[in-house]
């Protein structure tokens, strides 16, 4: 099946307004509204031509080989979505939130950046501009600051070693770490108390602290690993471990009446230049361990889920071909996903470029037909009432990007 561009638009793929796993969490309040947006980061470019398959594009197979994905039906094959795309067989979850119309999918979407370093493609992904190092300061900050004055009151709190770019500027965001220590006894925490009793700073801190550990650790401790069966697998599962812990702890902050309302969180293992399997492997690994991760999520949050919108998104994609080694290098145009219960899901986003040789951004990689800063700025007005006159200033010099509507629940 061979779908093109303007098949798409007449399906409304389009809205009519416009246009494991290592982790690091923030938090930020936005207003009395009761809306939740969390962002998660994949860090590492995750390949949306796996994740979303277009087994309906006559060049999808030959450019896969052995690891294209077979249509649904078939052994190993992919999940269904709308009869052209698919979704990797390990994205159960997300399969029955696209049943419950509580799933978008949005492919061959990429931001401004265009060159194929990691390092350039996160610093924009972050900073909200087209340029890497441009600025200082992240998209979602900025939005938090243009919210009212009331709203921004204990702006947020960032779960891990540092602040992520996105989360940085001038909204405030404080930190908070799990520990990998042996807990403090009874003794101990009195003893600490005590001694910053008369610095009401180092006081503050500490019961803040505190009372943040016991949201975290609210309802129960992180996975257990078992027995190490090689270097690479007991990585991997202390970090599906750390992970299942941060989103535990994510959803204790966000169930607070009075808590943060946003959540930002990054992952990482997503760069698969070698070996990065079909149906199976190391990829289809990692896309299980997320999509757990967001079941987890939603089970945790309980009603919440309800208000929750939750985007997934990358620095970008990969190369339509697979490599020598059996995995791709960096490419350009992706796959991104909006899941969740405020969400009006049930439906692809995609302008589809398609996949033949001249259709190939420089020869080699899916063209990006939808700016990721489109979909920002429809969730950001439209979930999370930023002004719409203040989204030039969140996303400097991108007025050719109108925001996507229609992407959340009225």
């Amino acid at each position: 099946m061979d779908m093109r561009r303007r098949d798409f638009l007449n399906l409304g793929a389009l809205a009519a307004g416009g246009a494991l796993i290592t982790t690091r969490l923030a938090f930020a309040h936005t207003s009395e509204r009761k809306s939740r947006f969390v962002v998660v980061i994949m860090r590492g470019a995750m390949d949306g031509l796996a994740a979303v398959p277009p087994y309906g594009d006559r060049d999808y197979a030959q450019l896969r080989r052995e690891v294209a994905l077979r249509p649904p039906g078939e052994a190993n094959g992919a999940l269904p979505l709308n009869g052209f795309f698919g979704l990797h067989p390990a994205l159960a979850f997300m399969s029955q939130c696209y049943a419950a119309r509580e799933l978008v999918v949005l492919h061959a979407v990429a931001s401004p950046y265009r060159e194929r370093s990691h390092f350039d493609g996160q610093d924009v992904l972050g900073n909200g501009s087209p340029r890497a190092h441009a600025l200082q300061s992240g998209w979602l900050n900025r939005a938090l600051a243009t919210l009212p004055a009331a709203a921004q009151r204990e702006a947020g709190v960032a779960l891990g070693q540092n602040v992520p770019l996105l989360m940085r500027g001038p909204a405030a965001v404080t930190s908070w770490s799990p520990s990998k220590l042996t807990a403090l006894d009874d003794d101990t925490l009195a003893r600490l108390t005590d001694l910053y009793a008369a610095d009401p700073l180092l006081s503050g801190r500490l019961a803040d602290a505190l009372a943040a550990n016991a949201i975290a650790a609210e309802d129960g401790s992180a996975m257990t690993m078992t027995a190490a069966e090689g270097k690479n697998a007991a990585g991997a599962r202390a970090n599906n471990a750390r992970y299942a812990e941060v989103v535990r702890a994510a959803a204790g902050f966000l169930r607070q009446e009075d808590g943060p309302k946003v959540a930002v969180f990054d992952t990482t293992g997503w760069d698969t230049h070698a070996n990065e399997g079909g149906a199976q492997g190391q990829l289809a690994g990692r896309l299980g361990a997320l999509d757990q991760g967001l079941a987890t999520l939603k089970d945790e949050l309980g009603a919440t889920w309800k208000d929750t919108a939750v985007l997934l998104i990358t620095e970008f994609g990969r190369t339509a071909a697979i490599n020598g080694t059996r995995g791709t290098d960096h490419g350009t145009a992706t796959a991104a996903f909006l899941v969740g219960g405020a969400v009006a899901g049930g439906r692809v986003v995609s302008d589809w470029p398609g996949l033949s040789a001249h259709n190939l951004y420089q020869g080699r990689d899916l063209a990006a037909t939808l700016d990721l800063r489109s979909v920002l700025k429809g969730i950001l007005d439209e979930h999370l009432q930023v002004p719409a006159r203040a989204l030039e200033d969140v996303f400097p010099d991108s007025a050719a990007a109108r925001a996507l509507r229609g992407l959340v629940r009225a």
